[in-house]
């Protein structure tokens, strides 16, 4: 008698929450709940541009799976909720890089494949300039100089984690030899057609001036993104299925890729070597490093792998009289601590890829694309912008 005397007196005694109280608690609640879903299950991304058509279209929304690889314990871990790396409205850091954690990972379902469409950290958005995001900083440098860019644009440094998020598809896993040798892409020697979810640039000839463009548009082409040559010839991004479909029109004299020669040097792709004249449809072969892979240092390998050695992994990396040094030491050779991947856009001659800025390391790995539960088409109709085909669709 004596316990419930106090224990009903003590429950008399309890102030009861205000409707505000009650929404704070809620509040709080929610944004922890999203927050851990977020960092440790699932994410939501929209796609920004058309590197991965016809995959991926501008306007798709995704999921994207933290548990397939395994979640990236956060390695800047105070930061504003729901924010990536800018404020939406102050333009301010979302972040404070006072606090920096080591990479680590859950485990995961599964090590990345080949063919896997993943979004990550951009590696070359370690240094950004404010004014000007589309282009990359290192970039910006090549075009001008240090002093230069740095007086012009306000430069800043973001933490691995806290880096733009972009989406390719990963064509090499770790331990790979990737190169590419006109248009086609090989792994290990074998050549890897580009499957009907990619698109390459075709030359398109045809017999006659007098010309019905709707026959393109429905076999899949953008009428306003074709190119015209002379008054018979034609460039238009395309798969092989729809250009095979093409060769069989009786005014088509003959659709071929349209890709650079090997003797031609784009000069702005990785690793940035005057000794190697590559293009964006030849370049190669390239290893991908593998943790625990050790690599022969010498001035055909360093261009290749100095900034995964320095700059991904943390080293002090410096070449004094033709001597290579890594942290003040003579270095002949280097053991990788990290897993690479080289990634690509479907999008063959609109992507910003490996192809620029070299290797993807683990620890800038976000999660793997799951499926589109939205679609929308900014350029259409008030009554056509949902795509309505996409919503619910599973990526490949």
């Amino acid at each position: 008698m004596k316990w419930k005397f106090w224990q009903k007196e003590t429950d008399g005694n309890k102030k009861k929450k205000t409707k505000t109280r009650e929404w704070v608690d809620a509040i709080v609640f929610a944004v922890v709940a999203a927050t851990i879903i977020r960092v440790f299950f699932i994410e939501a991304y929209t796609i920004p541009s058309g590197s991965m058509e016809r995959s991926l279209l501008i306007g798709d929304f995704l999921f994207v799976s933290k548990v397939n690889y395994g979640a990236r314990i956060p390695m800047t871990p105070v930061a504003f909720p729901f924010a990536h790396h800018t404020m939406p409205i102050t333009g301010t850091k979302a972040y404070w890089d006072g606090v920096q954690w080591q990479y680590r990972r859950l485990p995961g379902l599964s090590e990345i494949k080949r063919n896997d469409i993943v979004v990550f950290n951009l590696p070359v958005g370690d240094t950004v300039a404010l004014e000007n995001q589309e282009t990359s900083y290192y970039t910006l440098l090549r075009q001008s100089d240090w002093k230069a860019v740095n007086s012009q644009y306000t430069i800043t440094s973001r933490p691995v984690d806290k880096r733009e998020n972009i989406i390719k598809r990963c064509i090499g896993i770790s331990g790979d030899v990737v190169s590419m040798k006109n248009g086609v892409v090989s792994i290990n020697g074998k050549q890897e057609l580009l499957k009907n979810t990619g698109q390459m640039p075709y030359k398109i000839e045809t017999k006659t001036t007098d010309i019905n463009f709707d026959v393109f548009k429905d076999l899949g082409f953008r009428i306003g993104e074709m190119q015209q040559v002379n008054a018979n010839t034609y460039v238009a991004n395309g798969t092989e299925e729809m250009a095979q479909k093409l060769r069989k029109l009786d005014f088509i004299k003959s659709a071929e890729l349209f890709v650079k020669p090997p003797s031609v040097n784009d000069g702005d792709l990785f690793p940035l070597d005057t000794n190697r004249k590559w293009n964006v449809d030849n370049f190669g072969p390239v290893k991908i490093p593998a943790k625990g892979w050790t690599v022969k240092i010498d001035s055909n390998t360093m261009p290749l792998y100095y900034r995964a050695i320095r700059t991904y992994e943390g080293n002090k990396v410096e070449q004094r009289n033709n001597v290579w040094y890594i942290n003040d030491k003579v270095a002949t050779s280097y053991t990788f601590k990290m897993n690479y991947y080289w990634m690509m856009g479907d999008n063959r001659h609109n992507s910003i890829d490996s192809r620029y800025w070299g290797f993807l390391p683990e620890d800038h790995v976000v999660g793997k694309a799951l499926f589109i539960w939205m679609s929308w088409d900014s350029t259409a109709s008030l009554l056509n912008k949902i795509r309505w085909g996409r919503l619910l669709r599973g990526i490949h």
